[in-house]
């Protein structure tokens, strides 16, 4: 009996063990499974097409079937790459879109890529993607309309905000304290419902393209530091402690913190709103007399700063939720603080862009700490960056600078075709000439009414042309060139013979 059961029982799970095969094989998503060194051990038809590979791809290490770009186009390195980051570290991933390079062609295809580690004895990754053209077309579309919509109210709502801040002008208007009151409620909600629209802007220039991160190198823990500052004083006016270079408290001796020199390659204005909408978070969900901790620090290849709070915390069910867009806890403490429920997305949003990641930690009732991590550049990396953007602009610089002198005339003598259009010829004919050269082009002129007009013109450019000569002295053989009185009349004469059609 008990050998029939274990029969049955091997029976039954090569069954279900066919069912899920068939079951993998005949879904559109993509699906690889590796050992744990991330060698391919099977894979279905979707992720077969999706690849651009053969099915024989079984043996192979992963990486030679899936090649991801960053969303925005940009290559990948391996420590900035999620999927490598996730398989080499044991790591789950969790629908992480990027674009996948289809075999050796240039086709990209949009994917979200998911990685579940399994607790067997192997070890095994399954590795799983999904086209989501489809869904970026839907989504791109929402991102127009919320787009649009944002741009064309913006303007009735400033109005509005302008209108509302002169009628609590005492110098513009009169009013009672209660419609005072009012009238502040009101400029409240329509400064609430700008940094609505302002936000929803920010969010879509990113999602549909519009803008891109403009990588530079920096010195991150000067940077961070340079963009605390000004939440720095709004900290001290909502009665708060803030501090610079700690974790929480225990850790506020350690100063070594504050010398650390860590390099990063990020977007500086990306950074700026990253760590604007994290302190500014802390500073509204902080009760007066708690305490901010802001600090920067290595971690080895990767730039790891965190955002600590003392505040009111937050629930493990919305932790999960809180980088989506929109989406606000709804609790008694969260109700009466305003938020547009974007900044943290906005957070997220930029932080992937610049190839980093970003989680919270929290408990309701026991503060909180975000954690922005981001590649790290070494000092070697730092140096050759920089010295990269140096030569750039230096031979900006020069190109600027010959360009106005490319564009100015170049000093010289007065061009040929002036010397050439003298009408005067530098010697006198020899007695077997009829007529000087000139004389004879100028018969082809059409004949006119007055050709007495011809002499002032003729004269003129002589003039112009060339100087009167002195008088020569008599040469019989081959005379110099007669006084210039004297070849105007000489052209005089014989211009008005040829024009009256008399012959010489």
């Amino acid at each position: 009996m008990s050998l029939f059961k274990r029969k049955k029982t091997s029976s039954s799970a090569d069954n279900q063990s066919a069912l899920a095969e068939m079951a993998l094989k005949s879904i559109h998503d993509g699906v690889i499974i590796t050992d744990k060194n991330g060698v391919v051990e099977f894979i279905n038809p979707a992720a077969v097409t999706m690849t651009g590979h053969g099915s024989n791809s079984i043996g192979l290490d992963y990486g030679l079937l899936i090649k991801l770009e960053s969303k925005e186009g940009r290559t990948l390195a391996d420590n900035e790459n999620p999927l490598i980051q996730a398989m080499k570290n044991s790591q789950p991933l969790e629908k992480y879109q990027a674009s996948l390079i289809v075999g050796q062609s240039d086709k990209r295809i949009p994917v979200a890529i998911s990685i579940l580690i399994a607790n067997n004895v192997g070890q095994n990754r399954i590795i799983t993607f999904r086209n989501i053209t489809k869904e970026l077309e839907e989504e791109g579309e929402q991102t127009e309309f919320i787009s649009t919509a944002s741009h064309e109210m913006r303007t009735p709502v400033a109005t509005i905000d302008g209108y509302l801040s002169l009628s609590l002008n005492p110098q513009t208007a009169t009013i009672d304290e209660r419609a005072r009151g009012y009238l502040t409620a009101a400029q409240n909600a329509s400064k609430h419902l700008g940094k609505l629209f302002r936000d929803l802007l920010d969010v879509t220039k990113l999602d549909d393209g519009r803008i891109r991160p403009n990588f530079v190198p920096v010195e991150m823990v000067s940077l961070v530091k340079d963009h605390t500052k000004d939440y720095a004083v709004r900290a001290k006016e909502a009665k708060l402690n803030f501090t610079f270079g700690s974790d929480s408290p225990s850790s506020f001796s350690d100063n070594r913190k504050l010398n650390q020199v860590i390099y990063g390659f990020v977007d500086v204005d990306f950074m700026r709103e990253i760590m604007g909408n994290l302190i500014d978070n802390a500073i509204k969900y902080t009760p007066d007399g708690g305490s901010i901790y802001v600090n920067v620090r290595g971690d080895g290849d990767r730039v790891l700063i965190n955002v600590t709070d003392t505040g009111i915390g937050i629930s493990s069910e919305d932790l999960a939720h809180i980088f989506q867009k929109f989406y606000r806890s709804d609790n008694s403490d969260t109700r009466t603080i305003g938020g547009s429920g974007l900044g943290l997305y906005l957070v997220k949003q930029r932080t992937e862009a610049m190839g980093g990641k970003v989680w919270a930690e929290s408990a309701f009732g026991d503060g909180s700490t975000f954690y922005v991590s981001l590649p790290r550049l070494s000092n070697d990396e730092y140096e050759k960056r920089m010295i990269m953007i140096r030569n750039r602009e230096i031979q900006e610089q020069i190109q600027s600078q010959k360009a106005p002198q490319a564009a100015m005339p170049t000093p010289g003598p007065a061009p040929a075709p002036v010397q050439q259009a003298a009408p005067i010829p530098q010697a006198t004919p020899t007695p077997s000439q009829p007529a000087p050269q000139p004389v004879q082009q100028a018969t082809s002129i059409p004949p006119r009414p007055a050709p007495q007009a011809i002499q002032p013109t003729l004269q003129a450019q002589q003039v112009a042309t060339q100087p009167p000569a002195p008088p020569a002295p008599p040469m019989p053989p081959t005379p110099s060139a007669p006084p210039a009185q004297n070849q105007s009349e000489t052209v005089q004469n014989q211009t008005n013979i040829n024009l009256n059609g008399e012959a010489k």
